[in-house]
């Protein structure tokens, strides 16, 4: 039988901790991301959410997927809000799993806000984003002090009624500043991304490709702002990618990544 709290008791607040699950590798779950999965009894699990994560819930947990996942039909925003506050209400330990970190492209700012408006008291458990991860697999650091004095995480995605980044000055302050940028769910729209990017940035500027950053089958691609469309398009990569664009991502940072990776997948076995 599922444990809850006692939503009667006058001291009990109606509690939502929402956690990041990290890009996919379980292993890059953090302790503190673990110890709030195995006290949940309610889990809303996002699509990229690894199933091997919730091998550490309790075994009575109720599980409910709500899909999210860049380019593809979502459970709406509005009626997972109301599910959590509807459990937490109820006394449920309510656990809001989401891929990489809540509040990276997350929407875990618009779900703090709205349930501290509705009474819901909101923890939050970090996790590792998923362009650092991607960027991590390959040996490439997002920062360096020779060749990138900053990062920039910036979604290809525009929401609705949204114009979207300007790519174009956001080239211009990355070459002024010496910045790395790193861009999620920007497959859908990688001509206009590289296309604006070019209007400032060098087209033999390095850039990375990686899609399912982390997990056994991740793919990976090193080429130029240049030829980032060709790669993208001519190689099939799909959602879930990271592209990574500046100096960092050299294609000589790459040469140790296979060795060192195939030496992690034995280490799990």
């Amino acid at each position: 039988m599922t444990a809850t709290r006692d939503a009667a008791n006058p001291a009990y607040a109606p509690t939502v901790t929402l956690v990041g699950a990290g890009p996919g590798d379980p292993e890059l779950l953090t302790l503190k991301a673990v110890r709030a999965i195995a006290r949940a009894t309610v889990l809303l699990v996002d699509d990229l959410v690894d199933d091997a994560v919730l091998q550490h819930a309790r075994p009575d947990a109720r599980i409910v997927r709500v899909g999210k996942r860049g380019g593809c039909r979502s459970t709406p925003q509005a009626f997972i809000e109301r599910l959590m506050i509807s459990a937490a209400r109820a006394g449920e330990t309510v656990v809001r799993l989401k891929g990489g970190d809540p509040f990276v492209f997350g929407r875990g700012g618009e779900e703090v806000e709205h349930l501290t408006a509705e009474g819901v008291h909101v923890e939050v458990v970090n996790g590792i984003t998923a362009g650092l991860a991607a960027a991590t697999s390959l040996n490439v650091p997002l920062t360096h002090r020779d060749h990138a004095h900053g990062v920039v995480l910036v979604t290809g995605h525009a929401g609705a009624g949204s114009d979207g980044t300007d790519w174009q000055a956001l080239a211009a302050a990355a070459r002024q500043a010496r910045l790395t940028l790193v861009v999620y769910m920007g497959v859908a729209g990688i001509e206009a991304i590289a296309a604006g990017l070019l209007a400032g940035l060098d087209a033999d500027t390095p850039a990375l490709v990686v899609q399912h950053a982390s997990l056994a089958h991740q793919r990976q691609a090193s080429c130029t702002l240049g030829t980032l469309c060709a790669t993208v398009r001519g190689q099939g990569f799909g959602s879930p990618a990271v592209l990574v664009v500046g100096d960092v991502a050299n294609a000589a940072a790459l040469v140790p990544c296979d060795a060192r990776r195939a030496a992690g997948q034995a280490m799990k076995r």
